[in-house]
């Protein structure tokens, strides 16, 4: 049995090997194959190279995704610290991995973009003009920006932007895009407070960057509408940070992962009619009902939710506040509904947080609802 297995695991080693569609190139085939018309691209690398190591999977992926196109462009590597050392001293190598461009001729120019799978399926697709068959990824949540749209959106005067300057190479900048990302999907439904992005080390950019004294990456600057002085951006790169950030700069009541915060909609002067009116009876609840009628005139939509509130109540339904704040907190904890409709029931529950002396419940149930958004 002992003996089976090993050679099943040599069988299944060699089949793997021989399914790579990276073409093995030494001293006696690379002139067979590198310069009789089709352009190549070459790792030299050494077995022991932990970078190495690092972009064979990126590597194999790389070939696979342009198996398809095998007569128009070669995906090929080099052992330049074994059997292969001779070409490694022919091109020059002197560390590892070693990525070279060899063009239909043969002639060689040394690639230095990132080693990332898009990076370099783009270099490959620009010096040959054949395309992969990876899928492109879903756009981002946050707006991308260059030269040609930068004013337009930066420096709306209706809206506050917040742009990060990045370089497709830099390892922060890396880092930062997930967490960016996840604040952009935040304030997705925010029109006004907007979550950008622009590749300031591109060609076509570096007038901007350099405009906005952008040395450094990534770099973060608020842009304020009104046609205001930029702000830099100097606190931390975690989700909670930028969306407190935004929050007090915009305006707005985001919460971290969606959603809205417990103080959404909320109006301070209507709270504290919320609160009288559910401590009064009789006569003097009617007239606080009334007051509130009339102060909503001129406040405008944000406050027609707590008048409807107190007109249900004083339409004989005490139990009002307890049943509708259970409602709403199990449609948001659904999350079934539009982001945009989320919103509006959030509000809604949040005004009902305002009606004491059920307050506490109300806040309870909110609580509960909020940890679950």
């Amino acid at each position: 049995m002992r003996f089976s297995f090993a050679a099943f695991v040599a069988v299944a080693s060699l089949g793997g090997a021989l399914a790579s569609n990276v073409l093995e190139l030494t001293p006696d085939n690379f002139d067979d194959v590198i310069g009789h018309g089709k352009p190549a691209l070459v790792e030299f690398f050494a077995p022991w190279c932990g970078h190495c190591k690092n972009l064979a999977p990126v590597y194999e992926e790389l070939a696979d995704s342009f198996a398809h196109a095998k007569n128009r462009v070669v995906i090929a590597k080099v052992d330049a610290d074994g059997v292969g050392k001779p070409l490694g001293q022919k091109f020059g190598v002197t560390g590892f991995p070693t990525l070279k461009w060899f063009d239909a001729n043969g002639v060689d120019e040394k690639y230095e973009g990132g080693r990332d799978m898009d990076a370099l399926a783009n270099f490959i697709t620009s010096k040959s003009g054949v395309k992969s068959n990876i899928k492109p990824p879903p756009p981002p949540a946050f707006q991308v920006l260059d030269v040609s749209t930068f004013n337009d959106v930066a420096l709306n005067p209706e809206k506050d932007v917040l742009v990060t300057f990045t370089a497709p190479w830099c390892g922060h900048c890396k880092n930062l895009k997930p967490v960016y990302e996840e604040v952009a999907k935040d304030f997705a439904t925010e029109s006004n407070c907007v979550v950008a992005n622009i590749d300031a080390d591109a060609a076509q950019n570096k007038g901007l960057a350099s405009e906005y004294g952008v040395q450094s990456f990534p770099t973060i600057k608020f842009f304020p509408k009104g046609g205001k002085e930029p702000v830099e951006y100097d606190g931390a790169r975690s989700e909670a940070a930028f969306v407190e950030f935004l929050n007090n700069h915009c305006g707005t009541q985001r919460a971290v992962g969606g959603g809205l915060t417990d103080l959404a909609g909320r109006l301070p002067e209507f709270d504290t009619l919320a609160s009288q009116f559910y401590a009064a009876t009789g006569a003097a609840r009617d007239a606080i009902y009334k007051d509130a009628t009339t102060l909503a005139e001129s406040v405008g939509p944000a406050a027609k939710h707590y008048v409807r509130v107190m007109e249900k109540v004083v339409n004989n339904s005490e139990a009002y506040v307890e049943k509708e704040t259970k409602r709403l907190a199990s449609i948001l904890s659904k999350r079934t509904l539009a982001p945009t409709k989320l919103d509006e029931i959030k509000i809604k529950a949040n005004i009902l947080g305002a009606f004491a002396p059920l307050k506490e419940k109300v806040d309870e149930v909110l609580g509960r609802d909020s940890a679950d958004l």
